[in-house]
């Protein structure tokens, strides 16, 4: 087992499989490193794949101290993970927490993100529920606190949006919530409470996200519905950004449509490569709606 230490000595569990220009991949609050296998599977074949479980998801460390969580740790544990692996560059692709972390990551360290895929990214971001996503993350830290993983897993596994992964895929949801119940009780409650409630809204991060030049593509599904809107910011902000709407679909975009989301994330990597992923045409001026002189 390989792992990396961070520079505050946490240890964080990363593997590695196949050869070539790198992706890390970073997993959701209700994932881990397995999170990644549809695609790992697939991009291993040309890419080296790096998956790791974050700080407070065995068998990485799991701080005792909610302190030792946050957002920028997170960004911050990417790199650890890079080095550890002696990867100078590499692509980095996440879902939810995981893209709020890649994101961040690309905010801090721009010289060793290629690119970054922003999956199912903006819980919390939403001004008018900002205040309602902090209850209730901090309901859900209770629930695996005191109700423990085993018992709280099928239920957030039922969340609004993970409901559509379980209509189209009852056998795939059904080893997401498994693999959820075996999560250290302590180690997602203190993520929800140092990482989750605690990060900036994407709005606050405008000027930030307006100067950058890493290349986006951020994916959403069209239930997933407090992610669409930061979505659509992202878009409309970030220089070199794609954004795409995956329908019928929720928040686990990865899992519940496989196939689709490596073929878009392929096609995405492949332009990066090329050198074809630039900033919008400024002639495609949003003001116009059909040129007339």
């Amino acid at each position: 087992m390989a792992f990396a230490t961070t520079s505050d000595g946490v240890r964080l569990f990363y593997q590695s499989a196949g050869k070539g220009i790198p992706i890390v991949f970073v997993h959701e609050f209700g994932g881990n490193h397995w999170s990644w296998e549809p695609q790992v599977s697939y991009f291993s074949r040309r890419h080296e794949c790096i998956t790791f479980s974050a700080r407070g998801y065995p068998p990485s460390d799991i701080p005792g101290d909610a302190e030792k969580y946050s957002q920028s740790r997170a960004a911050d544990d990417i790199i650890g993970v890079m080095d550890a692996a002696g990867i100078e560059t590499a692509h980095v692709v996440g879902l939810s927490m995981g893209a709020f972390a890649s994101l961040h990551a690309a905010l801090r360290y721009p010289g060793r993100i290629r690119s970054a895929v922003v999956a199912g990214a903006g819980y919390g971001s939403e001004r008018e529920y900002q205040e309602f996503f902090r209850r209730n993350s901090e309901q859900v830290a209770k629930g695996f606190e005191e109700r423990g993983a085993r018992v709280f897993a099928p239920v957030y596994g039922e969340s609004a949006s993970r409901v559509q992964f379980q209509e189209k895929d009852p056998r795939g949801w059904q080893l997401f919530v498994e693999r959820m119940a075996q999560h250290s009780d302590k180690g997602a409650a203190n993520t929800m409470r140092g990482v989750q409630m605690r990060r900036p809204s994407l709005y606050d991060l405008e000027d930030e996200l307006r100067a950058l030049q890493v290349p986006l593509l951020v994916v959403v599904g069209d239930e997933d519905d407090h992610s669409i809107q930061p979505g659509i910011f992202l878009k409309r902000t970030v220089p070199r950004c794609g954004l795409t709407m995956f329908p019928k679909s929720g928040h686990t975009l990865n899992l519940e449509e496989p196939a689709l989301f490596n073929h878009l994330v392929a096609e995405f990597l492949a332009q990066v490569d090329a050198g074809r992923w630039g900033p919008r045409d400024p002639r495609s001026d949003p003001t116009q709606i059909m040129r007339a002189d």
